[in-house]
């Protein structure tokens, strides 16, 4: 099957505004994907220029109080880079990305580092998840993104984190597969990543299990409604490379 494949960078013109969201289950209260959007304080926004013009806007998860982890391709392309955190900006001093990654191959390698010049300190951290056995877990799923329902697809922001719940579908090329589901097959809280969420977290047991890169579609509009897949970089396959990055730098 061919599909249509978004990353899920924001750029912005001269924007620096802090937007949370995802897509979600219409039969549910948005209320109650803001509140548990509210227990992942580890997922951050990161933000900052790309040229005269432009900036971006993507998502990370604070793996200690120094470094956040988040996806390549939010920050391949910037001049410099800012983490937000409860109306505070901390500066990111260093970016390590990936050595494999590249632009042109989406989703695959998606991975970075980024070193704050000064620490964010919450009451814990996530744990990396080490297991290769994500297939038919139940996941939490948080970003900073667009929103909107699963019907609709993304249609606005409005500043508000949210997080959700999936069930990972399995696994392509390093990538956790997710996809929104109906009926019984549905979580409590379903919901699917959406532009913005790209370097945010996907967690197995409280664990960081996976980062947000793309959305892939069948129906050539990648808009993060049902029938749309989501990838998330693998942990578990990059866990050495984390550690290494910390132990380094």
């Amino acid at each position: 099957m061919k599909y249509v494949i978004k990353a899920l960078i924001i750029v912005y013109c001269y924007s620096f505004c802090c937007i949370y969201g995802s897509t979600i289950d219409p039969k549910n209260k948005d209320s109650e994907y803001i509140d548990f959007g509210k227990k992942h304080d580890a997922v951050v926004s990161i933000v900052g220029p790309i040229d005269e013009k432009n900036s971006f806007f993507g998502s990370g998860t604070l793996l200690n109080e120094n470094w956040v982890l988040t996806a390549a391709h939010v920050v391949d392309n910037a001049k410099s880079a800012y983490v937000k955190f409860e109306n505070q900006i901390y500066v990111v001093e260093h970016i390590v990305i990936h050595k494999s990654y590249k632009k042109e191959n989406v989703g695959i390698y998606d991975i970075a580092m980024c070193k704050l010049q000064k620490p964010i300190k919450i009451p814990s951290y996530p744990k990396l998840y080490t297991d290769h056995n994500e297939t038919d877990k139940i996941c939490s799923i948080a970003g900073c993104g667009m929103t909107g329902t699963l019907e609709t697809g993304v249609v606005e922001f409005d500043k508000k984190k949210r997080a959700g719940l999936n069930k990972i579908k399995g696994v392509y090329k390093h990538l956790l597969i997710c996809e929104a589901d109906k009926g019984e097959k549905a979580t409590g809280l379903e919901q699917l990543i959406a532009s913005g969420d790209s370097g945010g977290g996907l967690f197995i047991d409280n664990k960081v299990a996976g980062v947000n890169s793309i959305v892939m579609a069948s129906d050539g509009k990648a808009d993060s409604s049902y029938g749309d897949e989501s990838g998330h970089t693998r942990v578990s396959v990059f866990r050495d490379w984390i550690l290494e990055v910390i132990k380094i730098y």
